[in-house]
C-alpha cells in the first residue's frame, strides 16, 4: 500500500523572491504562512511592493555615499512591508542608514517595533505621527534623502510632499490613494462653474466629479513638484487587475524650478474653480 507524501515546502525560486529576501520576514509579515506558502492575496501585496523597490532600489543606489548613509520616511506605513523589505533587500547588507515609518495607528507602531526587535533592524524608527505632525517632529532629522508614500489617501499624499519638501528630499516616491479633496471643493462650486465654463461638464455628474477630481489632483501635483524643482516621472505601479490605486509618481530633485510648470499649474486652478488651493496645498 503506497504511502502519501508529504506536500514539499515551496522553494525561494518558487515563490518568486528576490536574491537575500528573508524567508523569516516574509513569515513574521504574513505574507508567507508558517508552512512557507503563499496565497492569492499575499502574492498580490507581494508583487506591488516589490514592484516599487525595484524603483527605490535605484533611487538609493544614486544618492552618494556618506558615512552615515541614505535615510528613508516611509509615510502612512501601515504594517510596514516597505519598509521592513526596503531594509532587508538593501539597509541589512549596507550596515549604515536609517528608515523611519510613520504611521498614526499606535498599534501597528508598537507590533513594527517589536517585529524590528526581534529581527535585529535597529536601524528602523517607528513613529506613531501624521505625515504633517512628522514633519515638525524631533524624533525626525532635518533632512531625508527618500520619501516614499504609498496608499497615502487623501490628502496625507500632499502631506507627504511638504514634508519633502521641508526636509529637501533627493527623491519621492508616491502612489496616491483615494483623492477626495478637490472633487468635495468641485461640488462646492459645481453651480456657478456649469454657468462659467462648459469644462464643468467634466464634474457634473458625481460619479465623474470623483473620477475628474482625483485625476485632476495628480496633476496639480506633478506641477506643483515640477515648479519646487523636481523632475517628474508618472507610470503605473503594477498591472491594472492587481490595484485600481496604481498611479506612480517618481519625483527627482534638480534645483530647476519649472515656471512654466508654476503658470500650468495656477491657471488650471482658476480654470477649474480651485482658487484656494493656491493658498494651502498648492502654495509656490
Amino acid at each position: 500500500m503506497s504511502k502519501h507524501k508529504p506536500a514539499a515546502v515551496p522553494k525561494p525560486l518558487d515563490l518568486d523572491l528576490r536574491p537575500g529576501q528573508s524567508i523569516g520576514l516574509l513569515k513574521e509579515l504574513h505574507i508567507l504562512t508558517r508552512e512557507g506558502k503563499l496565497n492569492q492575496d499575499s502574492r498580490r501585496k507581494l508583487k506591488q511592493v516589490y514592484h516599487l523597490f525595484q524603483f527605490i532600489d535605484k533611487l538609493l543606489k544614486e544618492l552618494p555615499a556618506s558615512e552615515a548613509g541614505p535615510s528613508l520616511a516611509d509615510h502612512g506605513a501601515g504594517k510596514s512591508y516597505l519598509g521592513f523589505i526596503i531594509y532587508d533587500l538593501f539597509f541589512k547588507a549596507l550596515g549604515r542608514g536609517h528608515i523611519y515609518g510613520i504611521e498614526t495607528r499606535a498599534e501597528l507602531v508598537a507590533s513594527s517595533q517589536a517585529l524590528a526587535l526581534r529581527l535585529g533592524f535597529e536601524r528602523m524608527r517607528f513613529l506613531n505621527l501624521s505625515v504633517a505632525e512628522s514633519a515638525h517632529s524631533d524624533a525626525m532629522p532635518a533632512q531625508i534623502d527618500v520619501v516614499t508614500a504609498l496608499h497615502a489617501c487623501d490628502t496625507a499624499t500632499d502631506d507627504a510632499i511638504a514634508f519633502g519638501l521641508q526636509k529637501k528630499a533627493q527623491y519621492m516616491v508616491l502612489v496616491p490613494c483615494c483623492q477626495a479633496e478637490l472633487a468635495r471643493v468641485l461640488n462646492q462650486h459645481k453651480a456657478l462653474n456649469l454657468q462659467r465654463t462648459p469644462l464643468a461638464e467634466l464634474w457634473r455628474h458625481p460619479l465623474h466629479t470623483r473620477e475628474i477630481g482625483s485625476q485632476l489632483t495628480n496633476v496639480l501635483r506633478c506641477l506643483y513638484l515640477e515648479a519646487q524643482g523636481y523632475q517628474v516621472t508618472v507610470t503605473e505601479l503594477v498591472g491594472w487587475e492587481h490595484s485600481m490605486k496604481n498611479e506612480l509618481i517618481l519625483a527627482k530633485y534638480t534645483g530647476q524650478k519649472k515656471r512654466s510648470s508654476a503658470e500650468r499649474l495656477e491657471s488650471l486652478l482658476q480654470e477649474f474653480g480651485l482658487q484656494e488651493l493656491a493658498q494651502t496645498r498648492f502654495k509656490i
